[in-house]
């Protein structure tokens, strides 16, 4: 029978103190921090920043403007310890440029020889190409070879994203033989791993073995009867988009990842599959937005640089819709109803294809949405978008009705809702198949491609229907 919990349970405001007591990056803390480099006290912030976590010096640097991170670097380069390098695997890529500014090639080659060859590769990768040269001859020559190799796989790729070190074991060891191994060079071993790759002669995996399992298995057993056959083998130039799939359909911990040959090269955690689920999750939202890249930490006039090249775009679909509008101009000046209603059925049918679009490419990236149910689900949306369409056409033409006396000018917006909530229902599933078809991020170019249709397909079938039934 299990134990009745009989603990007092903790109500938001002990909750709330809890997570402020382990996440150690307090408002406090940065008003301590940005009042220390006020007064220039070096000794101050090392003290400070001295208990703090990798990871909470560097959502402090996100915080701090751009002059101030400077002083930061200079005051932990100032400590016995140095400057940690896994502040820069934490920090926003945006900041990152500002911190990497800041260092000179020493420091950086330092950086890139403590960090694991994942996280030292996503680093170099920021540098611009004479001062990636720069670090690389700075490093030792085993760390260059392991960092050129890697950045010749593609970008976004599994090799990119694969840490090469790696405990391998023959198929024939036994339990006893690998515990002992992995105590002899336990100063060989990475810092954190998960399972043990049992390979062939050939360094082809043929099994994995998870440390849990090692642990609780005797020593004279072989790791070949108890290994995990059939493991995942993700290849090096796989986009890490379907990797990050294949860790969350199959609830991946650790994958590895082979070369053409089939060749072991390296391994891919869950910790970088989090960090690529965030990375990619970000992107779709910034390229729904029309963004490139965040430019949250950025300056004004690189945001504005960065902004205006969609809002260009949205003018020119903005003007084409004008001149749909232009076509009836003659009919709005006789009835001056539709001017104040026109507004109603292309708002109605922006956000209800924002909707469908926002769906459609979710499921487009967790792979739901497949050519062999693409129909099934466009006729779901249509449908959808008829049914809404009919309940807010008797709502917004009952409305109409009600405030200008016209029956007709209420019948004209209600058709004019069913269509374009239809069309709506329609184009923000069909646009982002047909983007994927041609090789083109859905998330990039649907939101103005849908936005334009409902627009003038409303204003059209408004003021179309206008010009046909009230004249």
């Amino acid at each position: 029978m299990a134990d009745l919990d009989l603990k007092p349970k903790r109500d938001s405001g002990e909750a709330e103190d809890a997570f402020e007591e382990l996440y150690g990056l307090s408002d406090e803390v940065v008003a301590e921090v940005e009042a220390a480099l006020t007064s220039e006290d070096g000794a101050k912030v090392q003290a400070i920043l001295e208990p703090l976590h990798a990871a909470d010096i560097a959502d402090l640097m996100e915080r701090l403007p751009s002059g101030d991170r400077e002083a930061v670097i200079d005051a932990l380069d100032g400590t016995r310890e140095g400057i940690d390098a896994e502040i820069l695997s934490h920090v926003d890529d945006s900041v990152r440029e500002d911190l990497l500014a800041a260092l000179n090639t020493e420091q950086l080659a330092q950086i890139v020889s403590d960090l694991e060859s994942d996280d030292a590769l996503d680093l170099i990768e920021d540098l611009g190409e004479a001062e990636r040269q720069e670090v690389l001859e700075a490093v030792p020559a085993d760390d260059r070879a392991i960092l050129e190799q890697g950045l010749a796989y593609p970008d976004s790729s599994a090799g990119r994203l694969m840490r090469r070190e790696v405990v391998t074991i023959p198929e024939h060891w036994t339990v006893g033989e690998t515990i002992d191994f992995m105590r002899a060079f336990k100063a060989d071993l990475p810092e954190d791993f998960y399972n043990l790759i049992i390979v062939t002669p050939t360094h082809r995996p043929i099994g994995m073995l998870p440390l849990s399992r090692l642990l609780r298995t005797k020593r004279p057993i072989k790791v070949a009867t108890i290994m995990q056959t059939e493991p995942k083998l993700i290849p090096v130039t796989m986009d890490q988009e379907d990797a990050a799939f294949l860790f969350r359909q199959y609830a991946l911990v650790e994958a590895p990842i082979v070369d053409d040959d089939g060749r072991l090269a390296g391994v891919i955690t869950v910790d970088d599959i989090v960090h690529v689920l965030d990375e990619e999750h970000e992107e779709d939202i910034l390229n729904l937005a029309g963004l490139k890249e965040d430019d949250f930490y950025a300056d004004v006039a690189q945001t504005a640089r960065l902004r205006f090249s969609w809002l260009f775009v949205n003018l020119l679909t903005a003007i084409l819709a004008s001149i749909v509008i232009a076509f009836f101009e003659a009919t709005i000046q006789q009835v001056v109803a539709l001017a104040v209603l026109m507004p109603i059925v292309a708002s109605m049918g922006g956000n209800a294809g924002t909707q469908t679009l926002t769906v459609a490419v979710r499921a487009l990236a967790t792979n739901e949405l497949t050519p062999a149910n693409a129909g099934r689900i466009v006729l779901k949306e249509v449908l959808v978008g008829g049914v809404n369409g009919i309940l807010f056409a008797i709502l917004i033409g009952g409305l109409t009705w009600a405030w200008f006396g016209e029956p007709m000018i209420g019948v004209v917006i209600a058709a004019a809702m069913i269509i374009n909530l239809l069309a709506a229902g329609l184009t923000g599933t069909m646009v982002p198949l047909l983007l994927q078809r041609l090789k083109v991020d859905p998330a990039v170019g649907s939101t103005v491609v849908l936005t334009t249709i409902t627009d003038v397909i409303g204003f059209f079938a408004f003021l179309g229907l206008a010009a046909l039934i009230l004249f």
